[in-house]
């Protein structure tokens, strides 16, 4: 029997030991709000995932600021509160 493994993994190898930080985002405007995760790496800039791709990734950009720009100007905002790695 051939077995499959079927485990999804939010962050690909580029970030995988060493992101800082883990947000969500939603565009309120759709029902349900559709979300995206926005991860943070200070070495390598941040991430943008979509989790109704299979977590894939979309967007890169060299810093917080300019992945914040983007999002609030895709008129997404973001939800309350960040995962940190320093907390797990």
């Amino acid at each position: 029997m051939q077995i499959t493994d079927t485990t999804q993994f939010l962050v690909p190898d580029l970030v995988k030991n060493n992101w800082d930080f883990l947000e969500v985002w939603v565009d309120p405007m759709q029902s349900p709000p559709y979300v995206l995760l926005l991860l943070g790496n200070l070495n390598q800039g941040c991430f943008v995932f979509d989790p109704s791709e299979h977590y894939g990734l979309i967007k890169t950009f060299q810093d917080y600021e300019a992945a914040q720009l983007c999002l609030l100007e895709d008129e997404y905002e973001p939800v309350e509160g960040r995962l940190s790695s320093s907390e797990i």
